[in-house]
């Protein structure tokens, strides 16, 4: 079972949620491909105090706004609000005399907190908000995952498998494995662990993130009891988290909590600096996306060669190129490892990118096109009768299993993208170097066409493990 995307209903998806799905979505068709049966899921942050920010800011600011009376998508709609929230937040503390607590008592916090009481005891008003507010957001977020080409077998809503958490704390309150302090609040010690003590219930008797994440955890094996491994793709500033999970699983005595394993990779920055989306200066995915298909459509357009493609067939191609171009420059990175986005770069049709191959897939299938009339058979050359460049193309081919497994074993798509692109990059030093129409010799034309053959559909079935689609024409 591999989690991703995993998202908050207070805001849209933004640029580090791409990389975090594109990962996620493409470690689960590398395992599908290694013979694994993949569950694709995901865990819906639809409740917390973060959602009762935005509820907060509607209710005072709101004026009855809708998607639809404003023009916006409901995930932008309701995140306009969590950055308004912050904004008057931020003003209303400023204001305030420092010894009363501005963080905890200005007015729009107070009013935040008093929803997320009011939403446990389920009361009627507050409920109906949330899933107005909530409704929206689901909406706007089917629309982004629709262009991102993600999707999920199964989708776990805070919502619910938080009171399975609650339970599991209180029963292990009862059985010695946490402790109540005199405030109400619940709490587990790790520090024999080399780690600290850890909140579990807030003393007003609310939940935090870890404690749904507990019964989220317990709710999956019990849906899933035959998957051998639970991989959460989230964030490597969440590692701690993680490790204060799984170890609070072990002392509640599932023996599977070895089996979970936290896929953590680095963030994504931008030459702008590091996003804040509290401020409202986070990268929208939306806009990144639809600002990569207009570059790439751009820069198509400007090298010519597209005009004997339809509307339709270049409309296709630009989002093909514009977001392979995105998903590829995400992907080729080590998981591990920090990146710095670089959108100009990533739709090069040169150099260590998404369209460098797209482009040598369409230029193959352009020559097989040429030769369609002939008969796509390896004949019968020997090795020894290649040419040195047709070997080192055949030495790639032929270490498509290993890389596979590579990248299953490390958690790493970046393990294909790579080989991808020396596949790409070794099939065109063998194209710009050695003849294939002029060759007089039939057995090595018939060789170097069956030959490409065999590289368009590795490139193919390569990308696609990154989520990426390959043109016939470019």
């Amino acid at each position: 079972m591999v989690e991703y995307s995993s998202p908050n209903t207070n805001k849209p998806l933004h640029l580090g949620h791409l990389r975090n799905n594109f990962l996620g979505w493409s470690i689960s068709e590398i395992f599908s491909a290694s013979g694994y049966n993949v569950h694709k899921v995901q865990i819906i942050n639809d409740r917390g105090i973060h959602i009762c920010k935005s509820m907060a800011a509607w209710k005072l600011f709101g004026n009855g706004e809708t998607p639809q009376s404003s023009g916006l998508k409901g995930d932008h709609l309701v995140g306009k609000y969590y950055v308004k929230f912050d904004q008057v937040y931020k003003e209303q503390m400023a204001s305030m005399d420092p010894k009363a607590d501005p963080e905890k008592n200005a007015p729009i916090m107070k009013l935040a907190s008093e929803m997320l009481i009011q939403w446990e005891a389920k009361d009627p008003e507050t409920i109906s908000l949330w899933k107005i507010m909530n409704g929206w957001v689901y909406e706007g977020f089917d629309k982004t995952y629709q262009r991102m080409g993600v999707d999920f077998e199964k989708l776990y809503y805070e919502s619910n498998t938080y009171l399975l958490g609650k339970e599991e704390v209180l029963k292990g309150v009862e059985s010695g494995v946490f402790f109540k302090k005199d405030d109400g609040s619940i709490w587990v010690d790790l520090t024999n662990d080399g780690l600290d003590q850890k909140v579990l219930l807030r003393s007003d008797g609310t939940s935090v993130y870890i404690t749904q994440d507990i019964g989220t955890a317990i709710l999956r094996f019990r849906d899933f009891p035959k998957i051998s491994r639970q991989v959460y793709t989230v964030g490597n500033e969440q590692e701690y988290h993680f490790k204060v999970l799984f170890l609070i699983l072990a002392k509640l005595g599932y023996s599977w909590a070895k089996e979970c394993y936290h896929l953590s990779y680095g963030m994504v920055d931008l030459p702008t600096g590091k996003m804040k989306s509290r401020e409202g200066t986070v990268v929208d995915a939306d806009d990144l996306m639809q600002e990569m298909v207009n570059d790439f459509a751009e820069e198509t357009k400007q090298r010519g060669k597209i005009e004997e493609l339809s509307e339709a067939e270049q409309k296709e191609l630009f989002e093909m190129g514009g977001i392979g171009a995105l998903k590829y420059f995400l992907l080729k990175v080590d998981p591990k490892k920090r990146m710095l986005f670089d959108p100009v770069e990533s739709i090069a049709l040169q150099g260590h990118t998404a369209p460098f191959i797209q482009y040598t897939h369409a230029r193959i299938r352009a020559l097989i096109r040429k030769a369609d009339t002939m008969q796509l058979d390896m004949g019968s050359l020997s090795i020894s009768s290649l040419e040195p460049l047709e070997r080192d193309v055949l030495l790639v081919i032929t270490q498509y299993p290993q890389k596979l497994a590579e990248a299953a074993r490390e958690y790493a798509p970046s393990v294909i993208a790579n080989y991808a692109y020396d596949l790409a990059k070794g099939y065109n030093q063998f194209y710009q170097s050695i003849a294939i129409f002029t060759e007089t010799d039939a057995s090595k034309l018939k060789f170097r066409i069956a030959f490409s053959q065999v590289v368009a559909d590795l490139l193919k079935k390569s990308m696609w493990l990154l989520g990426i689609s390959v043109p016939e024409k470019m």
